[in-house]
């Protein structure tokens, strides 16, 4: 149950709109609109701190000084970016009112005007494990108002992401001047028009922005009047980007075209999914992790087909590009997850534990920020647009397949793909050591590397970055012998897999070292890199179909994805990850198989056995295991 708060002290509290209503009265009924189930006006403080220790769920507190559209508290209210949310405002400072300074969307600094970014807007949204912190906080400001709340809730150390008013109005007033003007700003503006304008999101990539999003928000808004979810788009796009692939497949001019055209509308399907989640404000865990899972699977099938086209049209190697493609593409995916990571550590961290603004790295760091306040400029696009992102990704497939087949469009998916990941690889290597922050020491390691139990026994080694880069190689280099060999007409299984798994295993031994390096955050991707290559090598080496090895790739992705998106959005990992034994059990079964003959059936098998671990975690983890919880919420105290 949500409750919201209304701090009814300060000059404002005696405020009256022009219809005589209290101003404390009128954010109450907002609030209501806005979703809250109980709604509180509190005279102080120490009242509020009674009220937020009897809560159990998410607390909404505002001020009584706030004027705003509906959709703004609404907006706080259902706001997925973290559990606790605070309304940032550009407005100047009022006196007793506390600045803000955040970076990546996270408010690391309160009441610092000189590095400021925007001032506290009085509002914010507490999630139910901060309350504690909140109540504390109520109860050493008390006597004073809602900005002093704020302040020492941000002193105990909690985590807050901020919340910016876009398009809507929203101001802070303190005497009926204010309270005029600020009525009249709100009452100028069309609230459901900025509503779904703010579906699209404010920054996005040079396709998306002037090639889908100029058209998709109408199809949000029929999308939301005849009743669909997001859930149901991202179904629909989903069978879009299927039946592309299989056109991909088919070969010929009409059906690459046609192809080219469904995968098109796919890629406007799979912005109007989140575009109607903002603009419905139906966000959910569920929702989150199947976007994430979807984009991928959708991408990957699309690989398959345009790999099947390349094959069936006479090409021997179509389905290697595929399988280069993929691999290439969840690697990078691994390093920008973990990167994503670093650079949140980084905000949370003073200036000073971070390194200096000087060398490299920091001119780097001040030259992509600066470009990035430029919006608009082509510095701007071109730095958007050189990293390669899922809409130009979608659109040069489409494009390349539709006027000169498949083969040309997976070569250009792998060039443009190997150039964007040495650009970033680069630049986010010179920008993490001037950081110089540990970020992998504050996790989980052996979750997020996806160790198993062979690694978590394995004795501990230093340089677990250098071990797990040594894998890779190993892998690497494995595969080009095995592709010599069984070339040359030689066995390779006997002695080239084993010792393979060997150099692999070398990134086991750093497990249990500690990953405080400034560039341990590569440590996964370096992992998920070697075992894909050690996959696919055994493949080569037991001379297995090219389909077949695609196939099991595709499995370890989907697990890998399953991980990384739960840890993205701060959730467990996947009920069932104990089973799926670990990067380098997986490898030592491979192995077994290779040696044994049969490396077709133990990919199969291995594949076939994680694909059932996969879809039984999914079912446990959003069907069984909330239905429990909800039947617990409701069994007798």
């Amino acid at each position: 149950m949500t409750l919201a708060i209304v701090l009814a002290a300060g000059p404002a509290a005696g405020l009256t709109t022009e219809a005589g209503e209290r101003l404390a009265d009128r954010l109450a009924g907002q609030w209501r609109r806005a979703g809250a189930d109980e709604v509180r006006v509190a005279a102080d403080l120490s009242e509020l701190a009674d009220l937020v220790a009897a809560a159990t769920g998410p607390v909404l507190v505002s001020g009584a000084d706030l004027v705003a559209h509906t959709a703004v508290l609404k907006h706080l209210a259902t706001s997925p970016v973290g559990p606790t949310v605070a309304l940032v405002l550009t407005d100047p400072p009022a006196a007793g009112q506390v600045t803000v300074r955040e970076e990546r969307g996270q408010v690391v600094a309160v009441d610092d005007p000189a590095g400021a970014t925007g001032v506290f807007g009085g509002a914010l949204r507490v999630g139910p494990a901060d309350l504690p912190a909140l109540a504390a906080a109520a109860r050493t400001a008390a006597g004073g108002g809602v900005d002093r709340l704020f302040a020492d809730l941000a002193g105990c150390g909690t985590l807050t992401f901020a919340h910016r008013v876009r398009l809507l109005v929203a101001h802070r007033v303190g005497d009926p001047a204010e309270l005029a003007a600020a009525q009249a700003a709100v009452a100028a503006v069309d609230e459901d028009r900025a509503e779904l304008k703010l579906s699209v999101k404010e920054r996005d990539d040079f396709f998306t922005t002037f090639f889908v999003s100029t058209w998709s928000p109408y199809v949000t808004k029929a999308a939301a009047r005849i009743g669909l979810g997001p859930t149901a788009v991202t179904m629909i796009s989903v069978a879009f980007a299927v039946a592309a692939a299989v056109l991909f497949g088919v070969g010929g001019r009409p059906a690459l075209v046609a192809g080219g055209v469904l995968l098109y509308l796919g890629f406007v399907l799979d912005c109007v999914d989140g575009q109607l989640a903002r603009y419905t404000r139906h966000f959910s865990a569920w929702g989150g992790w199947l976007d994430t899972m979807a984009d991928r699977a959708k991408e990957y099938l699309v690989y398959a087909g345009l790999g099947y086209g390349v094959t069936h049209a006479g090409f021997r190697y179509g389905w290697a590009l595929a399988i280069a493609a993929m691999t290439l593409q969840t690697v990078r995916h691994m390093t920008d997850t973990w990167y994503g990571v670093l650079h949140d550590e980084a905000a949370r961290r003073p200036r000073a534990a971070t390194g200096d603004g000087g060398g490299i790295g920091g001119k780097l760091n001040a030259a992509s920020t600066k470009v990035q306040a430029d919006t608009g400029s082509v510095s701007y696009w071109l730095k958007r647009t050189v990293v390669f992102p899922i809409g130009e990704r979608w659109a040069l497939m489409a494009v390349a397949a539709a006027l000169f087949g498949p083969l040309v469009a997976l070569c250009a998916v792998l060039v443009w793909g190997v150039l964007a990941f040495a650009y970033t690889g680069a630049l986010r290597t010179l920008r993490a050591r001037w950081m110089r922050v540990p970020v992998m020491s504050t996790v989980d390691t052996g979750l997020h590397r996806d160790d198993g139990p062979l690694a978590r026994t394995l004795p501990a080694a230093r340089q677990p970055l250098a071990l797990a880069a040594l894998g890779a190689l190993g892998a690497a280099a494995l595969l080009v012998v095995a592709l010599r060999v069984v070339h040359a007409g030689a066995d390779p299984r006997g002695w080239v897999v084993p010792l393979g798994l060997l150099v692999l295993l070398g990134g086991a031994l750093g497990a249990r070292a500690a990953h405080g390096g400034p560039l341990d955050w590569l440590v996964p991707a370096a992992l998920r890199a070697g075992e894909y290559l050690f996959a696919i090598a055994v493949g080569v080496a037991g001379r297995v179909p090219p389909w077949l090895i695609f196939g099991y790739v595709f499995v370890l992705t989907l697990h890998h994805y399953d991980l990384t998106a739960r840890l993205e959005k701060r959730q467990a990992a996947p009920p069932l990850h104990g089973a799926t034994l670990g990067w380098e059990g997986r490898s030592a079964l491979l192995t077994i198989g290779s040696i044994a003959g049969i490396a077709s059936i133990a990919l199969a098998t291995l594949g076939t056995y994680l694909l059932m671990v996969f879809v039984a975690s999914v079912v446990l983890a959003w069907v069984v295991l909330p239905a429990r919880a909800r039947g617990g919420d409701r069994s007798p105290g």
